[in-house]
């Protein structure tokens, strides 16, 4: 099993959106879904984490070795809606980890435009059909 993902890139700002089961299999496209969204973009990157149904301690230590090659890039990874079944554990030599409890806490967090809806680009994998199709 695998993720798919979706990538947005706003006005200072990334959101990396993930869904699946981030396991062993699956380390490898999300890592090379982090140096998709390394070159795109900048600023902060929230990694949106609402339909993702599991992760594997390899899938956590994915998500720190992310932060750590962003942190490198100049920019901050964030999480939001981590999975109910764990919280990530970082092994304390990384950056800090800011943690948001869904994507609009996350996106609050950012806010600098009053709530105005800004336009960005987008990239996905096989993204879910009718989770947002036509938005």
């Amino acid at each position: 099993m695998t993720i798919e993902w979706r990538y947005t890139a706003e006005q200072g700002l990334g959101i990396l959106s993930v869904c699946g089961y981030l396991g062993p299999d699956a380390v490898h496209r999300f890592a090379g879904a982090v140096g998709w969204v390394k070159g795109r973009g900048n600023g902060p990157v929230i990694v949106d984490l609402t339909e993702l149904r599991s992760w594997s301690a390899e899938g956590q230590l994915a998500i720190t070795e992310a932060a750590l090659r962003l942190a490198k890039a100049g920019r901050r990874l964030e999480l939001a809606a981590i999975p109910a079944d764990g919280s990530l554990v970082p092994d304390g030599d990384g950056p800090h980890i800011p943690i948001h409890a869904d994507l609009a806490a996350a996106l609050a967090a950012h806010s600098t435009r009053h709530g105005e809806p800004t336009q960005g680009r987008e990239w996905r994998t096989g993204w879910p059909a009718g989770d947002d199709a036509g938005q």
